[in-house]
C-alpha cells in the first residue's frame, strides 16, 4: 500500500462527513444519534456539540460554532496543520523521522481537555455547554 493512502483516505472520509453535516441538519431530531455519554450520565462530554459546531462551520457560522463547542473551534487550526503536515510528510518523505510534539504540549492539551469537560458541566461555566450563546444578544 502506498504511504499516501491513509492520509488521503482520511481526508476524503472527512470531506464526506462535512458534506453530510452540511446537507443533513444535526439539530433535527432523529437525523443523528444522541451522545451516549449524555444519555447515560446527563452531563456533557468534551465532544458534545461537535457535530452541530462542524455543521455550523460548513455554513460559515463561526460564532454559532463557538456556542456549540468552543474547544473544537479553537483546536481546528492545529488539527488542520497537523493533517497537512502528515499529508506533506507522506508525499515528500524526509531522511529523518518527523519530530513528535513536545511532552509539555501533549500534557497541556490533555489538561485543557479535562478542565473543559468539568467546567462545561458546572453552573458557573454554563456558557461552555452546547447551544449556549457565548455573546450576549444585544
Amino acid at each position: 500500500m502506498h504511504p499516501v493512502t491513509w492520509p488521503v483516505s482520511l481526508g476524503l472520509l472527512g470531506l464526506a462527513g462535512l458534506v453530510l453535516l452540511h446537507l443533513v441538519d444535526p439539530n433535527e431530531p432523529g437525523n443523528y444519534p444522541t451522545c451516549p455519554w449524555l444519555l447515560l450520565t446527563g452531563t456533557f462530554c468534551p465532544g458534545c456539540g461537535t457535530m452541530r459546531a462542524v455543521a455550523l462551520l460548513t455554513h460559515l457560522d463561526v460564532v454559532g460554532a463557538l456556542g456549540m463547542n468552543p474547544l473544537l473551534v479553537l483546536l481546528l487550526p492545529y488539527l488542520a496543520l497537523t493533517y497537512a503536515a502528515w499529508l506533506v510528510g507522506t508525499l515528500r518523505p524526509r531522511a529523518r523521522p518527523p519530530v513528535p510534539a513536545p511532552t509539555w504540549f501533549v500534557w497541556t492539551l490533555l489538561v485543557a481537555f479535562v478542565v473543559f469537560w468539568i467546567a462545561r458541566n458546572l453552573p458557573w461555566f454554563s456558557f461552555l455547554a452546547p447551544g449556549t450563546p457565548l455573546l450576549p444578544a444585544w
